[in-house]
């Protein structure tokens, strides 16, 4: 049974990954103590920050510079800005001159914005930094929590694996105890002791009184990227022609011995776990509540076909992907939450789909909408505009007078050769 801190924990991650509202909760950290706070100059998204600030910026970094997109320096300042003195990050603080209160640090905000700042290039202080707070704060299972001092997740634990990964540090290498962050991550993936319908899937935590766990859509969606071993952006070049390959159990059965999934095995495992399970559902994973019915788990969805595609199994996510770009608008509100259209342009990306035509949506304009003037614009999509007439922004503007001022030079017989590179953000 959950105790109050743990289920305040695991319902933040929740609101975090699926994009909902996080339930004011007495041991949530900074829940409940001050109304709804404002959206502060750089930030991405005008909702409340309380709970998101850092995850949702993260992730619009990240995908707007996977994009070509180069951000503003106000937008990144505001991120190097929220880390702590000891390298790591809250989810949000509003007064950045102030000292961190250490309980309100995370493992899930840290992990994303350091895989932000790799992307972004220039920042390796603090990506450091961020690296040396995870590898503090690791259980000694080889975990992560959401909050330190809590039982690890994972979540919690996978994120901190692809940060570890974009930070060119070796998870295997990064201990506590002699259980590596990899051993950890094993401590929530179901083998062979599990129905075979569950194994390869994720749970979230485990359970402190030996009842057995069911495999959890969101779980097993955000860990089978540090399974397949990945990272934020995600990148397809891993393709094979092959399904994901289930776990092979002794005998085909369950044995009471063979509980844990060999590494080798883990990110093949988890793959043909979600695999089969978007299958069985329409080709997205859904969320199940206690006391509520089954919805769509969009953020679970979006995460397996990530880690599907780091697995080299880009035809297994297709459907899923196709589902995304059918449905996406609900979960993204119109494109009006960041961390939820950041997140499709990642998988856009990652499944070689162009996110400035994702579904008829152009999720590149949606995303520099809701925050700072990028300092320049990839070329498949410029930003929205405000003093722009409707339906046309600045880079079709620019190339309307460019494409008249080559047919007057071509006019004139001027022979000339000409191209225009815009600027690009700093690449690994």
């Amino acid at each position: 049974m959950l105790t109050a801190a743990r289920l305040g924990a695991a319902a933040l991650t929740a609101a975090l990954l699926t994009g909902t509202a996080a339930p004011a909760l007495a041991d949530t950290p900074g829940a409940g103590t001050a109304s709804a706070a404002a959206v502060p100059e750089g930030l991405y998204g005008k909702g409340d920050p309380s709970y998101d600030g850092v995850w949702r910026q993260s992730l619009a970094l990240t995908a707007l510079t996977a994009a070509k997109v180069t951000p503003a320096d106000s937008a990144v300042a505001w991120l190097t800005g929220q880390q702590c003195a000891d390298g790591g990050w809250p989810s949000y603080r509003a007064d950045a001159a102030a000292a961190c209160d250490a309980k309100t640090e995370d493992s899930n905000a840290t992990a994303v914005a350091i895989q932000a700042l790799v992307s972004l290039g220039g920042h390796q202080d603090a990506v450091d930094k961020g690296v040396q707070w995870l590898k503090a704060n690791q259980n000694a299972d080889g975990s992560w929590a959401y909050n330190p001092g809590n039982p690890g997740d994972a979540n919690s634990t996978g994120l901190a694996i692809n940060a570890l990964l974009a930070a060119k540090t070796d998870p295997a290498t990064v201990a506590k105890d002699g259980r590596s962050a990899f051993d950890g991550l094993a401590l929530f993936q179901l083998g062979c002791a599990a129905p075979a319908e569950q194994r390869g899937g994720f749970v979230y935590q485990t359970s402190s009184d030996g009842t057995p766990a069911e495999a959890n859509g969101l779980a097993s969606g955000q860990a089978s990227l540090a399974a397949a071993g990945g990272r934020l952006p995600v990148a397809n070049t891993n393709r094979t022609d092959a399904a994901p390959k289930a776990l092979a159990c002794p005998d085909g059965g369950a044995t009471a011995t063979a509980t844990a999934v060999p590494r080798a095995d883990s990110g093949e495992a988890a793959g043909a776990y979600l695999t089969a399970r978007l299958a069985a559902d329409g080709q997205h994973l859904m969320l199940t509540l206690p006391g509520a019915a089954p919805t769509p788990d969009y953020a679970a969805t979006a995460w397996a076909s990530l880690g599907l595609v780091q697995g080299g199994h880009p035809q297994q996510a297709a459907g899923a992907v196709d589902w995304l770009a059918k449905e996406g608008g609900g979960w993204t509100k119109g494109g009006t939450d960041a961390a939820a259209t950041a997140t499709l342009v990642l998988v856009a990306q990652a499944a070689q789909r162009d996110p400035a035509s994702f579904g008829g949506t152009d999720l590149v304009k949606q995303l520099t909408a809701l925050g700072p003037e990028p300092k320049a614009a990839g070329a498949a999509s410029a930003p929205a505009s405000s003093s722009a007439p409707a339906g046309k922004d600045k880079g079709s503007s620019l190339s309307t007078y460019w494409l008249l001022g080559v047919g007057l030079l071509i006019g004139i017989g001027g022979g000339l050769l000409l191209s225009l590179q815009r600027k690009r953000g700093a690449k690994l």
